[in-house]
């Protein structure tokens, strides 16, 4: 790009800034600031989204999607069933690529806000204290969505969701959540994998009480 062309930047907080670029070299540029603005891209629905670990590139693509459906944080989860590869995967490195990817997504999109990226916790832990209200995701077993939603006719700002890992929710794991608090719902009578169960999940609350029309 040359000095005088338009440039959109953004902050992560909510701000964009359209700027008129003055110069720079291959490692930074100068920017004037032409205005601030606020545009209305973000979701009113604020989404946590637990999900539980899953191998390599099939997490990778759900932290892409979902920061492109508009979710504002992502908590990894470590559970009965989730697959030993996918737990050695984890480390710091591991924690940044995530985040580069939400970056990046986020970016693509046209966001102004980049989803929180929580390193990994196990489950038991993250009972302690989640989210509410949230709604488990379980495979056949539990309420429909429409059933959620007429319970919740009158809106909702914020929702947890939980996923379970690529080897699904232990019973224990399901009964703890509810007694937790958790809503325990289904998406249907087939059963999905992990990666489509995530962006289908934020998909329908998307639609449901966010911004997905």
């Amino acid at each position: 790009m040359r000095p005088g062309a338009v440039v959109y930047v953004f902050d992560g907080t909510g701000c964009e800034y359209v700027c008129q670029l003055q110069g720079g070299d291959h490692q930074r540029a100068r920017l004037n600031i032409v205005e601030k603005r606020h545009p209305p891209v973000e979701s009113p629905l604020a989404i946590t989204l637990a999900q539980g670990l899953a191998k390599g590139e099939k997490f990778e693509l759900i932290v892409q999607k979902a920061t492109e459906l508009g979710v504002h944080r992502i908590i990894p989860l470590i559970t009965a069933h989730t697959l030993s590869t996918g737990i050695r995967e984890v480390g710091h490195h591991r924690l940044h690529r995530w985040r580069r990817i939400a970056l990046e997504a986020a970016k693509q999109c046209g966001r102004t806000r980049i989803p929180e990226i929580l390193t990994p916790r196990r489950w038991e832990i993250f009972l302690r204290a989640f989210p509410r209200p949230a709604l488990l995701f379980a495979e056949r077993a539990g309420r429909s969505l429409a059933d959620v939603a007429r319970a919740w006719s009158d809106g909702i700002d914020t929702l947890c969701l939980l996923i379970g890992p690529e080897g699904g929710w232990q019973e224990s794991e399901v009964a703890a959540a509810q007694t937790a608090g958790a809503i325990v719902v289904t998406l249907g009578r087939r059963i999905l994998r992990t990666e489509t169960a995530a962006l289908a999940a934020v998909s329908v609350v998307q639609h449901l009480w966010g911004d997905l029309r």
